[in-house]
């Protein structure tokens, strides 16, 4: 029978939340590494029980801990971010050598079809990838040639927040960073291209400058890689030539701001938001948490709240705490800065928390385990 594993990255440690395909009754294991920053925490679509995790703290620094059962037991694995074979060295904006000093990592995400490569983005913004395990990390330096030295830190760190990979093209990788927006390697990294045609943003009074937007997530269907779709800090956004251009697909949502998007496991144009009230004021609008849902793959949204708390709720939900599984009906599940952790087992129809009084969760990732 089908089970479902939930990883949970907190402010305070890592959770995994296990149930059988019923999705009634759920196992809690954590925390992790507890007292620490877990800022996202994922397992490798080539092998199940191998997990990595991004665990930080101001005091300790960053560390990348790896499972091979998981997430019953943990390791570190090497932390030496190299360039051209120095370690703890990277080339500056201004092409010359500086000691590699990073906030954390913010995202890591593995393979699809290589247990053993796993990519990182990190803050200040750069990705890292490792072809050992998460044991040596290698910089790839080409993305930072796109215009790096005029990249800007949003308001949570310049940071590389989004990895998305083609399934059906191993070269091609989709990023997305604050404040610098997308970009697309179609050469496994070599080189990039920046993908922001269409986007705007006040703050650029350029409308065809090809960097500086503050791009919060994108997300793909895997049977549709050319077709993506990006929560940004204003607008709800698609594209439908891997990102050479974008048009918003907003609608009638109650406010285009907030930070996940995710797509429906079997339909890819079923999509799923949940906005926020402003930029400056980080809860959902009237103190309602709603998901919306566009079965249209936007501009028609309809609000989810069966189960939901809608009075007085002023919680978040950031970029990485939403995800599906793929079982059907596919279930949607997010968490937020309350410490709540919801799962709809009908595809966003009925809400029920698994989980409460968790730390502030940062991160939310599904594996659906046959």
């Amino acid at each position: 029978m089908s089970q479902v594993r939930i990883l949970v990255g907190t402010r305070k440690g890592a959770f995994v939340l296990s149930a059988d395909a019923k999705r009634e009754r759920w196992d809690v294991s954590g925390p992790h590494f507890a007292g620490w920053e877990i800022y996202h925490i994922k397992g490798s679509p080539a092998d199940p029980n191998r997990l990595y995790a991004s665990q930080c703290s101001s005091w300790f620094g960053q560390v990348v801990q790896r499972s091979d059962d998981g997430g019953k037991s943990w390791e570190p694995v090497g932390n030496e971010f190299v360039y051209d074979g120095v370690p703890g060295t990277h080339l500056w904006y201004d092409g010359t050598p500086h000691p590699w000093a990073f906030a954390r990592v913010w995202h890591l995400e593995p393979s699809l079809t290589d247990r053993e490569t796993v990519y990182a983005g990190v803050e200040d913004a750069a990705l890292f990838r490792s072809n050992d395990s998460g044991q040596t990390w290698q910089e790839l330096p080409g993305l930072r040639d796109c215009s790096g030295s005029y990249w800007q830190p949003g308001a949570g760190g310049m940071c590389l927040h989004t990895i998305v990979q083609d399934p059906s093209d191993p070269g091609r990788i989709f990023v997305a960073i604050s404040a610098a927006g997308a970009f697309r390697t179609d050469d496994a990294g070599k080189t990039w291209q920046p993908i922001n045609r269409g986007l705007h943003s006040e703050q650029i009074p350029d409308p065809k400058a090809e960097v500086g937007h503050c791009v919060h997530s994108i997300a793909m269907h895997p049977s549709r890689p050319n077709v993506l779709f990006m929560q940004k800090h204003w607008d709800v956004m698609r594209s439908d030539d891997a990102g050479e251009s974008w048009r918003e697909v907003s609608g009638n949502l109650p406010s285009d701001f907030g930070f996940p998007i995710a797509v429906h496991a079997h339909d890819p144009e079923t999509i799923y938001v949940v906005p926020i009230k402003s930029d400056s004021e980080h809860y959902p609008p009237d103190g309602k948490l709603r998901v919306y849902r566009s079965h249209t793959g936007g501009n028609q949204w309809e609000a989810l709240t069966n189960g939901l708390p809608q009075r007085d709720c002023y919680v978040n939900v950031l970029r990485d705490a939403m995800a599906v599984d793929s079982l059907d009906p596919c279930g949607v599940y997010f968490g937020t800065t309350g410490g709540q952790v919801y799962a709809s087992p009908n595809g966003g129809d009925d809400w029920a928390p698994i989980v409460r009084d968790l730390p502030a969760v940062l991160s939310v990732e599904v594996q659906t385990l046959r």
